[in-house]
């Protein structure tokens, strides 16, 4: 079992997060913020190539293949939340409802947020709706931690780029590593409202590390879980570089 309490600024296990989760302890997460697989891959149209610009990548990667479901996550989550812990699930329309359905009945408050990305990836044929919104899954119980600050600032909506330029980090032939990496200003914002100081922030589905880095910047503590050896190396990477 961990040492939650003794595991320094931050803890890397490159491993299957249902796996690692039952290495966490009861009641030992301050703040669950994590980004799993979509469900999406189903629906792709294929990449979208034109004469005039670079290829647009409509597929993510071989993780979201493989169907992830709710249930498989909420009896974990509980059981290492603390009793003012947060949970903050980043998913899409497809599987908002499945989630509704598992995690509302087991904590007292089921909300949502909204990620509008204000460059989102275009549609140059007009076919559709441009992909601008992205939801946020939110759970907790009554005395959750909570860092109220004004009205203006507690909409249930946030509003950023997606992650671009120097802040996505990119494999060896300079491409980004990582299809799906979120912003760290948006991830900040969640953490800064719903933990505190020293506290311990989870993510299970770690992917570049984005959160850790977030963590960190807020000091608070970071477990992050990755099984792919290449995100993982990313990650390490990343939070090694901020404690030079």
């Amino acid at each position: 079992m961990i040492d939650v309490h003794n595991m320094g600024k931050y803890l890397l296990l490159n491993d299957d997060c249902f796996a690692a989760l039952k290495n966490i302890p009861d009641n030992s997460i301050d703040l669950i913020l994590t980004d799993p697989p979509y469900n999406i891959a189903q629906y792709s149209t294929g990449n979208m190539k034109f004469d005039w610009r670079s290829e647009i990548n409509n597929d993510l990667a071989e993780w979201d293949l493989k169907e992830l479901c709710p249930q498989d996550l909420v009896e974990e989550f509980k059981r290492v939340l603390k009793p003012t812990g947060n949970i903050f699930i980043f998913c899409s329309y497809n599987i908002i409802g499945e989630y509704h359905k598992v995690f509302d009945p087991e904590f007292d408050t089921f909300q949502f947020m909204v990620w509008h990305k204000t460059n989102p990836i275009p549609n140059f044929r007009k076919s559709s709706f441009l992909n601008s919104c992205e939801l946020i899954v939110s759970c907790w119980n009554k005395g959750h931690t909570w860092n109220f600050t004004t009205q203006k600032d507690m909409h249930n909506f946030i509003e950023s780029g997606i992650c671009m330029g120097n802040e996505r980090v990119k494999d060896e032939n300079g491409k980004n590593l990582h299809p799906t990496q979120k912003p760290v200003s948006i991830l900040e914002k969640i953490i800064k409202i719903a933990s505190n100081e020293n506290d311990v922030v989870l993510d299970c589905f770690n992917g570049v590390g984005s959160t850790g880095v977030a963590a960190l910047k807020n000091n608070r503590r970071y477990i992050g879980i990755e099984i792919d050896d290449i995100y993982m190396k990313a990650t390490k990477k990343r939070l090694e570089e901020m404690q030079i």
